[in-house]
C-alpha cells in the first residue's frame, strides 16, 4: 500500500423537478466507479426523508487510487452534468479519519 485508506463522503441537492435525472447519472457513474481498481466501496443513497438529497459514502485503496478515480474521464463528465441539476453547482466532499 502506497497510503492509508481515503474515506470521505459527498452530499448534494438536485434542482426541483430533477431529483430523477440526478439518480440516474449516480447510477451510471456507480458502476463505472465500482470497477476501478482502487475502489473498496461506493455506496450511494437518496435521503428517505428528502428525495432531493443525495449521499454518497466513498472507500479508496489509498491517494493514488483516490487520484485515478478523481482522472477518470467518466468523473468529469458527471460532474459536468451533475453541476447543471444541483444546488450549489456540484457536491460537498467531506474526508474522515478513522477513531479506531
Amino acid at each position: 500500500m502506497s497510503g492509508p485508506v481515503i474515506a470521505l463522503y459527498a452530499e448534494f441537492t438536485a434542482l426541483p423537478g430533477h431529483e430523477g435525472e440526478v439518480a440516474r447519472l449516480l447510477r451510471d457513474l456507480t458502476s463505472h466507479v465500482r470497477r476501478e481498481a482502487g475502489c473498496i466501496r461506493f455506496d450511494p443513497h437518496q435521503l428517505d426523508t428528502d428525495p432531493a438529497t443525495f449521499f454518497v459514502y466513498e472507500e479508496y485503496r489509498d491517494p493514488a487510487a483516490f487520484d485515478a478515480h478523481r482522472a477518470a474521464a467518466y468523473g468529469a463528465e458527471f460532474n459536468r452534468e451533475l453541476g447543471l441539476l444541483v444546488t450549489g453547482g456540484g457536491s460537498t466532499l467531506t474526508f474522515l479519519s478513522p477513531l479506531v
